[in-house]
């Protein structure tokens, strides 16, 4: 049997990733579906940015004040205000990698066995890769100083002690700038919503919940849109269990004469027809916080190309006989409104 050179490996492992298809994060569905993050939220909201040394967008945060009452023949007031504000979040960038060594294919020649082969390597890398994606979407940076860790939904959604719920949830921790370079002591409609609840129950955290979606705007869809639809999809709640199996007693308990805003629907349960989702990821934080997202104005944004972006495979520069495939991506979360979003938590959820 002729001798396996470098350019035939390569070949044989390129050959098998296109056979394998392109890569996509429903080929792992079942062994992630208890991670949020990279199986449907990054890939169902991402957006694309062409280019930048930074991801930057325009804010309004605030009115020129230019309307007035009037009467016959007055002199026109005109009053011009800058009231667009440019943010700014830099590019964070993420990367995994799986390794095929060449006696292994000379020990797995059949074509059944190098699919196997390379198929395992990248599942593993794809999973190691959406754990480590999980942990860095549910949290935030200490500090500015920070530059390899991503923004996560804690540095948009900051939680501020509040007894009764307000728009309070001001500069993230550790970064006296502000979110995204705006300071909100300066800007003050660039803050969040935020409150401290208790316990669960329809007093407490029910009836906090409540004021934050209808101060933010979240708002039950059109009457008979179905679950799921892209009309439901931009907003969505997110806790932990324990959050999750007190809010169903909750609803096993509660009066439907007076009007139901949790409810339950396919074995998911809602707050007003909005899905509650279970993020496992929030389990180990402290707080047992529930964040309110609206997604059509916070953002996984991506770098053009650099979206799961498979390179390789290429011989290893201190190892001749492995072949390495790199999997990178570059992106960062960025938020258009931060009152659009609220979080209620019992205490400090990044403590």
């Amino acid at each position: 049997m002729a001798t396996l050179q470098a350019a035939d490996i390569a070949d044989l492992i390129t050959t098998t990733q296109r056979d394998l298809g392109r890569l996509r994060w429903t080929d792992l569905s079942y062994d992630l579906q208890e991670y949020v993050a990279l199986p449907s939220i990054l890939q169902r909201e991402k957006v694309s940015y062409q280019s930048g040394q930074a991801l930057q967008w325009n804010v309004m945060t605030g009115t020129s004040g230019a309307t007035r009452d009037t009467g016959l023949y007055e002199v026109d007031n005109v009053n011009v205000a800058d009231v667009m504000q440019t943010a700014t979040v830099p590019w964070r960038h993420m990367t995994t990698n799986y390794a095929i060594e060449r006696r292994e294919i000379a020990m797995n020649r059949s074509p059944a066995q190098i699919v196997d082969l390379v198929r395992i390597r990248r599942h593993d890398a794809m999973v190691d890769l959406a754990k480590h994606m999980e942990t860095r979407f549910w949290s935030a940076p200490t500090a500015s100083s920070d530059n390899l860790q991503m923004y996560g939904i804690p540095y948009w959604v900051s939680w501020v002690a509040d007894a009764t719920g307000d728009f309070v949830g001001g500069n993230p921790s550790g970064f006296s700038s502000g979110a995204g370079g705006l300071d909100s002591s300066t800007y003050s409609q660039w803050q969040n919503f935020s409150a401290t609840y208790t316990n669960v129950t329809s007093v407490d955290l029910v009836r906090k919940w409540r004021r934050a979606a209808t101060f933010t705007n979240f708002r039950a869809p059109v009457a008979g849109n179905e679950y799921g639809s892209s009309a439901r999809g931009k907003y969505g709640f997110y806790t932990n269990y324990d959050v999750i199996g007190p809010l169903e007693e909750v609803l096993e308990s509660q009066n439907e004469n007076l009007g139901n805003d949790i409810a339950s629907k396919d074995g998911k349960l809602l707050f007003r027809q909005i899905p509650v989702t279970w993020v496992p990821e929030l389990n180990s934080r402290g707080g047992d916080p529930v964040y309110g997202i609206n997604w059509s104005v916070l953002k996984p944004g991506f770098l053009a190309g650099e979206y799961l972006r498979e390179e390789g495979p290429a011989k290893a520069s201190n190892q001749h006989t492995v072949f390495l495939t790199h999997v990178d991506l570059t992106m960062n979360l960025i938020c258009h409104n931060r009152r659009a979003n609220f979080v209620l938590a019992k205490s400090d959820p990044t403590a």
